[in-house]
C-alpha cells in the first residue's frame, strides 16, 4: 500500500456519518476529523515537477557540452601539428600559400566550435539554475506535506533506505581491494615526505628586490673546502636571462651580502651560454641551466669554467611554449627545470607530442652531459608550479592563494606509480615562488620568492 492510498483510507475511516433506522426510535451519529484534509493536488504537482525535472536533465542532452570539449581539443592538436609542418616545410612560395589557406579554414571552424560551445555551457548553467530552485521548492513542499504523516511512515521508509545504504557500504568496504602500497621508495633512508615546516631563512638578496627571477642554494656534492658555500642567480636581464653566478663562503655572508665571488659565464646578456629562465642547480661544483634559445641542457664547470651540453628531444619546448603556471598567471621562461636528489641531476620539460605533460630525464655525468633514464608522466605541465626530486620521486606543487602552496603530485621513477593527492601545503612569505629544489644533504627545500631567498624544512616519516 503506498503512503498515498494510506492516507486516503485513514481520511475515510475518520469521516463518517453513522446512521441507524429502526421501526421504533432512530438513532444517530456524527463523527467529525478535526484535521485538514490532506492535500492529494499538491502531491500531484510535486510528482509532475519531479518528472518535468528529470526530462530537462536527461543524460544525452547534458553530454553535449562534453563531447563538444573533446572535439574542441582534437581540433586544436591538429590545429597545432598543420602549423608545426608549415614552419618545418614551407619553401615561401606556392605550397606556403596554400598551406596558409588550410589553416585559416581550420582556425576558423575551431572558433565556430568555441563559440557553439560557450552557448551551450551558457544554457547548461541557466538549465541548472532553474532545476536547482525547482527541486528546492519540491523539498519544501514535501516537507510540509510530511506533516500529515501522523503514522510517521514517510520517516520509517527514510530510515529504511538509510540503513540499506549504509549496509551496502559496509559490504563493499569488507570486499574492497586494499589499497596499493605508498608510492615512495622503500631504498629512501629517511622515508616519505609529510609536511613543510618554516621557513627556516628568509632573507632579501643584497640586490634588494630589484631582481623578481632567479635562484639559489648549496651544492649537494660540493668539493673540498666549499662545504660551507651558498650559490645566488638573479635574472638580471628582462627576469630572463644571466651570465654569471655569484657564490657566497656561508649563510651569513649571503644575508649581509658581504665578499661575494662572482664567476663569469657568459660575455654578455643574452648571448651563447647564457642563463635562460629560473630553474638553475649546482652539483658537483658545475651549473645545470636551461641554454639561451636552444632546447639543451647547458653544464656549466665553476673550475675549468667550460661550458658542455646535452641535447633534448626533438620538439622539446622551450622560450616560454610550456612553463609552470596557475590560474592567475604564468611563470616565463619556466620551460625547464632542474632538480637534485640523491642521485645526481634530472632535468623536467614537456613537448608537443606528449601533449605537454611533464617528461623526466637523468642527466647522466661525463666530459659531456648526456640523458639517460626518460619517463613520461600524465601530469600537465602548465598545472603546476614547481617540481622537486627527492629519492627518485618526482613531486610537484601548484599554487592555491597568496599565502599557500600546495604539494599535490608525485612520480616514482623507478615503480612509474603517480598520486595526485597528496595535499601537502605549506605558507608562502610571497605571492609567487620562481624556483624552488630540494638538497638532499640537508633535506631542506630552496626557494625563490620574488626576489627573497627563503629555505624550508621536510618532514619525513619512516613507512
Amino acid at each position: 500500500m503506498s503512503l498515498l492510498d494510506y492516507m486516503w483510507r485513514t481520511v475515510g475511516v475518520l469521516f463518517i456519518l453513522l446512521m441507524k433506522s429502526a421501526s421504533a426510535t432512530d438513532c444517530s451519529c456524527e463523527l467529525t476529523n478535526a484535521e485538514k484534509p490532506f492535500p492529494k493536488d499538491k502531491l500531484m504537482n510535486i510528482e509532475k515537477s519531479a518528472v518535468e525535472c528529470n526530462q530537462k536533465i536527461q543524460s544525452a542532452k547534458m553530454s553535449d557540452e562534453g563531447a563538444l570539449r573533446l572535439g574542441l581539443r582534437q581540433r586544436l592538436l591538429q590545429l597545432q601539428e598543420d602549423v608545426s609542418a608549415l614552419e618545418r616545410e614551407d619553401d615561401g612560395g606556392l605550397y606556403g600559400a596554400v598551406s596558409l589557406r588550410i589553416l585559416e579554414l581550420e582556425l576558423a571552424e575551431v572558433l565556430q566550435l568555441i563559440n557553439k560551445l560557450n552557448r551551450t555551457h551558457n544554457t547548461h548553467q541557466s538549465l541548472s539554475r532553474k532545476v536547482n530552485a525547482t527541486m528546492l521548492q519540491v523539498q519544501t513542499e514535501l516537507k510540509q506535506l510530511e506533516k500529515f504523516d501522523h503514522m510517521q511512515i514517510a520517516q520509517t521508509l527514510k530510515e529504511n533506505k538509510r540503513l540499506k545504504r549504509s549496509l551496502a557500504q559496509c559490504q563493499e568496504e569488507l570486499l574492497a581491494t586494499p589499497p596499493p602500497p605508498p608510492t615512495t621508495p622503500t631504498t629512501c633512508p629517511q622515508g616519505r615526505p609529510v609536511r613543510v615546516e618554516g621557513p627556516r631563512t628568509y632573507t632579501v638578496t643584497q640586490y634588494g628586490t630589484s631582481y623578481t627571477y632567479g635562484s639559489w642554494g648549496r651544492d649537494p656534492r660540493p668539493t673540498a673546502g666549499k662545504e660551507s658555500w651558498y650559490w645566488l642567480i638573479p635574472l638580471t636581464s628582462s627576469n630572463v636571462y644571466a651570465n654569471y653566478v655569484r657564490q657566497y663562503t656561508s649563510l651569513s655572508a649571503l644575508i649581509a651580502g658581504v665578499s661575494p665571488k662572482d664567476v663569469a659565464i657568459a660575455s654578455g646578456n643574452p648571448t651563447t651560454n647564457t642563463i635562460q629562465g629560473p630553474n638553475v642547480v649546482m652539483y658537483g661544483d658545475a651549473l645545470y641551466y636551461g641554454c639561451y634559445n636552444n632546447p639543451s641542457v647547458c653544464r656549466f664547470n665553476l673550475t675549468s669554467r667550460a661550458v658542455t651540453t646535452a641535447s633534448l628531444p626533438q620538439n622539446s619546448g622551450i622560450n616560454n611554449k610550456f612553463p609552470f603556471c596557475h590560474l592567475e598567471a604564468c611563470y616565463v621562461y619556466t620551460d625547464l627545470d632542474f632538480v637534485t636528489d640523491e642521485s645526481g641531476v634530472w632535468v623536467v620539460y614537456t613537448s608537443a607530442e606528449n601533449y605537454g605533460n611533464v617528461i623526466i630525464s637523468k642527466v647522466e655525468p661525463g666530459d659531456v652531459p648526456t640523458l639517460g633514464r626518460t619517463m613520461k608522466t600524465s601530469l600537465h605541465k602548465r598545472t603546476a608550479t614547481n617540481t622537486f626530486m627527492v629519492c627518485g620521486v618526482l613531486y610537484a606543487t601548484r599554487y592555491v592563494n597568496k599565502e599557500t602552496e600546495e604539494i599535490f603530485y608525485s612520480f616514482d621513477t623507478k615503480s612509474g606509480m603517480e598520486s595526485y593527492n597528496l595535499s601537502i601545503r605549506f605558507k608562502k612569505m610571497h605571492t609567487n615562488i620562481q624556483s624552488l629544489n630540494y638538497n638532499p644533504s640537508d633535506h631542506k627545500l630552496y626557494v625563490y620568492s620574488d626576489a627573497y631567498a627563503i629555505t624550508y624544512d621536510i618532514i619525513f616519516e619512516l613507512n
